[in-house]
């Protein structure tokens, strides 16, 4: 007949570490010597706690400090008939002219005129609407044979039809890409909007 086993002790007066880490059943054991001692199992559950705590999100945090969650990631399909709506609407909107940018998300040239490309809608949105197409969206496939765009940034200028009227060239630098695009709005601008905006 086995005898029964001792039940651990309430206090385990052990060092956390022994130095002889292999059990002794003779010796009166607190437990498997590789066990942390009950004081450090409870400090490291609450560290653990604690750092749950301070990196999860709270759903509150957001709405107390007024930072708004991005919005999910389109996907490509979904992105290209955005981007073809909102053609279809620059056109219907009666304005006189539509400038379509053909850019790439990988480019880097086309990430660094998005606000100049914005502060030009802006000051010119009586007159013109401004569209940019994913030049890497198989379902610009079509405008990109048709305009016979080979490279990126791109800004093609359409009148309130949907005709081409004119494109910019090869980027060469970012200075020419911008006098590309302003030769481009010169094109198309009404005549009492230049008296307004030349010096």
């Amino acid at each position: 007949m086995a005898s029964p086993s001792k039940p651990s002790p309430l206090i385990c007066w052990r060092w956390p570490f022994s130095p002889n880490p292999k059990p002794n059943p003779s010796s009166t054991s607190c437990g498997d010597p590789r066990d942390l001692p009950w004081l450090f199992k409870s400090l490291k559950t609450l560290g653990s706690l604690a750092q749950g705590f301070l990196i999860a999100d709270p759903p509150s945090a957001s709405v107390s400090i007024g930072v708004e969650t991005p919005p999910p990631r389109l996907t490509a399909s979904s992105q290209g008939e955005a981007e073809q709506r909102a053609l279809a609407a620059a056109l219907k909107s009666g304005k006189e002219a539509t400038v379509l940018e053909f850019y790439s998300p990988k480019c880097r040239l086309c990430n660094s005129l998005l606000g100049l490309v914005l502060d030009l809608e802006r000051r010119n949105e009586n007159w013109v609407s401004f569209v940019l197409a994913d030049a890497e969206n198989e379902q610009w496939l079509p405008e990109l044979l048709h305009y016979d765009i080979k490279y990126v940034p791109c800004f093609v200028l359409l009148d309130n039809n949907g005709k081409a009227l004119a494109k910019t060239g090869v980027p060469t630098s970012r200075l020419h890409v911008i006098s590309g695009l302003h030769h481009l709005l010169k094109l198309k601008q009404p005549a009492k909007q230049e008296k307004h905006n030349s010096p």
